[in-house]
């Protein structure tokens, strides 16, 4: 039976289903990030300063180090946004929900109102 919110309910729920998507994809994000930002630090860890030898490679063990640092530094900031991002999703998905069931409720309730009517035009109890 269409009533007056059954285009404004399938409106709101294909909003819900790309808030789903939305959220799902940086939830991915977000690992991603993490897991960029762990083998970061890992292969921080395997970086190796050289105990002895000439000043080109002190220098080159340098610029690794920095560039890796920079690299970290780099994962932290995107860990950070994606984390904004999950939480915007999170957010906006449950305002889309709430939305989509408010007008979900209204249309039952208008249906039931409407079956209500017919029966009363019937005379059926």
């Amino acid at each position: 039976m269409k009533t007056q919110f059954t285009s404004l309910v399938k409106l709101k729920k294909n909003k819900l289903q790309k808030s789903e998507q939305f959220l799902q994809k940086s939830n991915v994000n977000l690992n991603s990030a993490s897991t960029s930002l762990e083998l970061s630090y890992r292969l921080l860890q395997e970086l190796e300063t050289p105990k002895s030898g000439n000043v080109s490679q002190m220098l080159a063990s340098r610029v690794l180090f920095h560039s890796q640092m920079d690299l970290i530094s780099h994962n932290k900031e995107w860990v950070e946004f994606a984390t904004d991002q999950v939480e915007m999703a999170k957010k906006q998905l449950s305002s889309d929900m709430i939305e989509y069931e408010k007008f979900q409720y209204l249309e039952l309730e208008e249906i039931k109102a409407e079956l209500k009517k017919a029966k009363i035009n019937l005379n059926i109890y």
